[in-house]
């Protein structure tokens, strides 16, 4: 094990973050480093909604989604087996970007992102608005960021959900 090293994942429960979330356990692997996946959270409605409208039992709630969201993800993207290296999951509270730039401070981690989402309006607003998360890691990391494509899979199930029988697409 190297010593402080350490590789971080944004997770979210996505696709794209699985992947994200098995190539960064790779990198650990092979960097005996020890893998941190890290899932930001907000209140619902944002920070500022909440400062307006405080209610600690909601935000006691939204914490624990949050933690089950983590356990799901791990669960998902492991199915419980081990995954070789030392795993030191963590739910912090703030917006995404800038909780994993902020903890991938040492020069020797690794912050691990996936490309997210391709298309579609959730994909527009972040282009226009520069909230991508990965965009922000790019630009404000203090240390390696490797970007994550969408594994092919992601493909095959986009087509799936648009009832695009799969049959043609190993045919072609």
């Amino acid at each position: 094990m190297s010593d402080g090293a350490r590789v971080i994942v944004g997770v979210s429960g996505s696709l794209h973050s699985l992947t994200a979330l098995h190539r960064a356990a790779e990198e650990a692997r092979i960097r005996q480093a020890v893998l941190v996946p890290v899932l930001a959270w907000t209140p619902v409605g944002g920070e500022r909604n909440y400062r307006a409208r405080p209610c600690p039992p909601l935000l006691r709630a939204w914490q624990d989604l949050a933690d089950a969201r983590m356990e799901r993800a791990l669960e998902q993207a492991f199915g419980g087996l081990s995954v070789g290296v030392p795993v030191r999951p963590l739910v912090v509270r703030g917006e995404a970007g800038a909780v994993l730039a902020e903890l991938a401070d040492r020069p020797g981690d690794l912050l691990v992102v996936s490309t997210g989402a391709q298309g579609g309006l959730r994909a527009r607003v972040q282009r226009l608005t520069g909230r991508s998360v990965t965009r922000h890691c790019l630009d404000r990391a203090r240390c390696g960021v490797l970007v994550v494509p969408p594994s092919t899979l992601h493909e095959d199930l986009r087509a799936l959900h648009r009832g695009i029988d799969l049959r043609e697409l190993v045919a072609a």
